[in-house]
């Protein structure tokens, strides 16, 4: 039923979301090669999560998704697709693979890609306050991804990724730095959602509960495909993180499965809060969480 549930809305908004992205970059760059560096990273592909999670937020409240909406749900995917191309640099993690092409600096060199990604982060705070949505809404938008995309949020993480290669560090201080890396843009995707649709305060916390375990969740999950998956089912490269901080490293495969079993667990229950306080049904957001598939 949840996995019938997740199909019938991404067949719904996952062509919107490409749709969207395809029609309206062009509108917004003005040199050709730059374009055609962020276009090529932007619809390489990609389940689109974040943006979806948004989305679904909305659906899930009862408020019409209009197409104000819709651009601002977009703009994370922007700021989304320029952290995975710094993230590829030579300077970063030098991958020459992403989502089954090769990277942007590979395609472009790493003078454009760099540009590219400098290009995208910027059009995301743009084609969030260039849309009638209201503007007390669009301010709290901005200030909550400039906070997670920034020194106290992705980017403090991918530092702490960086710093403590090949520096061991306890299980606190690792969900520390994925909270950082991964989890702030997926937080923010939700609370974005309930900002737009109206969420008063109590239940934006409960909100981003959920996402704070669901970004965890995907952290680890990503962390176990490392080990178990191919490249050439992953669609990037894998067995690349022995010198970094992961659950498998941490606490091995075995351990990890569990620890990703009990974050989604917590993450049911804060749903079940949800649903019944406010007499709200959150099976679509617990459809999100069939995403993760576990086998130990």
């Amino acid at each position: 039923m949840l996995n019938q549930l997740l199909g019938d809305f991404e067949n719904e908004y996952l062509k919107k979301i490409n749709n969207y992205l395809k029609n309206n970059l062009k509108k917004d760059v003005d040199q050709e090669t730059l374009y055609e560096s962020m276009k090529y990273s932007l619809m390489a592909g990609g389940k689109r999560l974040r943006p979806l999670l948004t989305l679904a937020t909305m659906q899930t409240l009862g408020k019409e998704i209009s197409n104000d909406s819709l651009r601002a749900a977009c703009a994370l995917e922007l700021l989304h697709t320029y952290s995975l191309i710094h993230d590829d640099l030579p300077a970063m993690d030098n991958d020459d693979l992403r989502r089954g092409i090769p990277t942007n600096h590979i395609k472009f060199g790493s003078g454009i890609a760099t540009l590219a990604g400098d290009g995208l982060l910027s059009l995301s705070f743009q084609w969030i306050t260039d849309n009638d949505l209201p503007d007390n809404k669009k301010a709290k938008l901005v200030f909550l991804l400039s906070k997670a995309s920034g020194p106290s949020g992705m980017v403090a993480g991918q530092s702490s990724d960086i710093e403590f290669e090949n520096t061991k560090l306890d299980l606190s201080s690792l969900k520390k730095l994925h909270r950082g890396k991964t989890g702030a843009l997926i937080n923010y995707a939700v609370v974005a959602g309930s900002i737009m649709a109206d969420a008063d305060e109590s239940l934006q916390k409960l909100l981003s509960n959920y996402a704070d375990d669901y970004g965890l969740a995907f952290q680890i999950y990503d962390d176990i495909l490392d080990v178990v998956s191919t490249s050439d089912s992953l669609g990037k490269p894998v067995h690349q993180d022995s010198i970094k901080n992961t659950y498998p490293n941490l606490i091995g495969l075995a351990n990890s499965y569990k620890e990703l079993a009990n974050v989604l667990n917590h993450s049911r229950e804060i749903l079940k809060i949800i649903n019944k306080k406010y007499e709200i049904n959150t099976d679509l957001l617990e459809s999100f969480l069939t995403y993760f598939k576990i086998s130990k």
